[in-house]
């Protein structure tokens, strides 16, 4: 989950690590730190706390240089501390190290180590990595590059990294093991980020490292070879296809609000192209080859984690109903660990807004061992999931920088409805019905604006609620998964209680909680759950719960029984779910603003999970 960053080229490297730095912080917030090369030796600065921390003490140390490095961190061995930060370096000075991952046997590898004579300042698995290196680099008299490569032969685990010597103050050399890395070719000029987005002010060139594969940056270019093989791999440079507007903040003050109002164009964005509104169906081009085997398929399982999950269970919702295709939803830190029945007339489709999601890599790596197709759905170009599955489809909502996910979120469901657009056509949905929903997608995007125009509304409804400890959102059929989103985002951000449910389940237990301090979200369209769904509103309200309904229309029994109501106005009814999500987004970043939390920087979250 932290970020990575690295330079070499004739510029004073400093300012660009810092800058790539704060385009990584969502990665994780704990600690930063450079490593600078001067001369033949480097220095290295780190602090506890954000990028703004560490920018503060290096202006005041004066470092400069043309080669360094910079980590900002996602604490998982060893508190966040100064100590714990990165770049670790060994017992000799010699050597420099930022790390993504989790080194799984560094207990054992430490205890070897000290047996050696190797004295430990940190409490991290990623100083055992660095050690482990210099020992081999001194012990067997080799070359910078054998001892990385040497070293990353014993360790188990995932890692990406990126490592400087003095020795060799002409070199950087980095590795990735399930922990993605980017290769941004410059002019004379070389860098290395966790993703693309510290690059793209300064090159579009860009080359993704693949799986065990080692990096090396020198005066002569750079070389890519494969770990344990001396050949070097060419490997196609790709195009950058976002631009740096799009990760900057513009004139919204958090990125979150940003994203939750790029929506009225992501999801249209997302369906571009590929809505056949005369035909009442869609084109997904990235399933094209592999569709025959989809259409015959027996079991459909879709696995993502945290919001992608949510995704995939109103998947599981609109695939079952309009494709007439069961489907199971799985967490993908569950998947691999169960004995599933699945098998090659099995289709596992996984969700991922980074496509680097460690746990659903680790689901898709199963899924093909048993011989399944897999199918991703991701947002991100290049992106690990995209390269490892068979087929897919992107999502086009661009950059998604704020750590709760906005826009990725109905962008994915979006897709999840033309897959069961397309297959439903096949399955004996009618041209009609077909028609109204392609229709009804179409206009998403204005239906979006209508509900943003309501922001300074729920804003109301928050100033009203933000004392309250515990929240409770319901939902009924493909609404329960929006009523767990909504729960999640506002935990998420403003780390208020939260608990999505079915609205039935409220009477097995959490009904229990509702007092007069207690608001409960509704989700109430006009649908064959309506009248089922106005019972629950009224066991709440008699037990004096402060009830706040999202609605496709506005009644006088709903006016009666609710405090507060937010109107979602929709064109077919099963879009309901997407549209009615946002309010709930805007409901928590407003209430999160108000409580005085960091939105798009949440305590001990990261934007992308890439360590299980």
């Amino acid at each position: 989950m932290c970020g990575i960053v690295g330079y070499f080229g004739n510029n004073d490297a400093v300012p660009l690590l810092i800058k790539g730095l704060k385009r990584l912080e969502y990665r994780g917030y704990d600690s930063a730190g450079l490593a600078i090369m001067s001369g033949d030796s480097f220095m290295v600065n780190k602090k506890a706390g954000k990028v703004a921390e560490l920018e503060s003490l290096v202006s005041e140390s004066g470092l400069t240089g043309s080669v360094g490095i910079g980590h900002t961190r996602w604490a998982t061995h060893g508190e966040p501390s100064d100590l714990n930060a990165h770049p670790h370096t060994d017992y000799t000075g010699k050597f420099a190290l930022i790390h993504n991952g989790i080194i799984e046997n560094y207990a054992t590898l430490k205890k070897l180590l000290e047996q050696k004579g190797v004295e430990f300042r940190t409490q991290t698995d990623t100083e055992v990595l660095v050690q482990l290196i210099s020992t081999i680099y001194h012990e067997g008299e080799t070359t910078f590059e054998t001892a990385v490569t040497s070293a990353l032969e014993k360790v188990v685990g995932t890692y990406g990294i990126v490592v400087m010597c003095s020795d060799e103050p002409n070199q950087l050399i980095a590795a990735r093991l399930g922990s993605p890395l980017v290769l941004g070719v410059g002019e004379g000029e070389y860098f290395i980020a966790s993703d693309a987005s510290p690059l793209v002010e300064y090159t579009r060139n860009v080359i993704y490292l693949g799986e065990s594969e080692c990096l090396s940056i020198g005066d002569d270019g750079y070389e890519i070879k494969k770990l344990g093989n001396s050949e070097k791999i060419d490997k196609k440079v790709s195009r950058i296809d976002f631009t740096l507007e799009e990760i900057e903040k513009g004139n919204y003050p958090h990125f979150m609000l940003k994203e939750i109002y790029e929506q009225e164009h992501t999801i249209v964005d997302t369906m571009r192209g590929r809505l056949l509104l005369d035909e009442g169906t869609v084109h997904l081009g990235g399933i094209q080859d592999h569709l025959l085997r989809i259409e015959r398929a027996r079991h459909f399982y879709i696995t993502a984690c945290g919001t992608s999950w949510h995704a995939a269970l109103i998947g599981k919702y609109i695939l079952e109903e309009f494709a007439g295709i069961p489907v199971h939803v799985e967490y993908a830190s569950e998947f691999r660990y169960r004995e599933l029945i699945i098998d090659s007339q099995s289709v596992v489709i996984a969700i991922s807004q980074s496509g680097e999601t460690a746990d659903t890599l680790a689901a898709i790596q199963k899924a093909k061992e048993k011989g399944c197709l897999t199918f991703g759905i991701c947002n991100v170009v290049g992106s690990s999931i995209s390269r490892e599955t068979d087929c897919g489809i992107y999502t086009h909502a661009g950059p998604e920088i704020g750590v709760a996910s906005t826009k990725a979120f109905t962008a994915q469901v979006s897709v999840l409805y033309m897959l069961a657009l397309q297959l439903g056509r096949k399955n004996g949905l009618s041209k009609k019905d077909g028609i109204d929903l392609t229709h009804a997608l179409h206009d998403l995007g204005t239906r979006v604006k209508d509900v943003l125009n309501q922001s300074d509304h729920i804003k109301t409804i928050a100033e009203e609620t933000m004392d309250a400890n515990n929240y409770l959102y319901l939902g009924r059929g493909a609404n329960f998964p929006v009523a767990l989103e909504g729960a999640l985002k506002l935990k998420e951000i403003s780390y208020i209680h939260a608990e999505g449910y079915p609205a039935a389940e409220m009477k097995h237990g959490p009904i229990a909680l509702i007092d007069e301090k207690l608001p409960v979200v509704f989700l109430a369209p006009h649908d064959q759950t309506y009248e089922k769904v106005l019972s629950n509103i009224q066991e709440v309200k008699a037990r004096k719960g402060k009830v706040i309904t999202v609605t496709d229309k506005i009644t006088p029994e709903l006016e009666s029984m609710c405090d507060h109501l937010i109107e979602v106005p929709v064109s077919h009814s099963r879009t309901f779910p997407i549209l009615a999500t946002i309010p709930l987004q805007l409901l928590a970043y407003h209430l999160a603003v108000l409580r005085g939390c960091d939105v798009d920087m949440p305590r001990n979250l990261a934007k992308s999970v890439t360590v299980e």
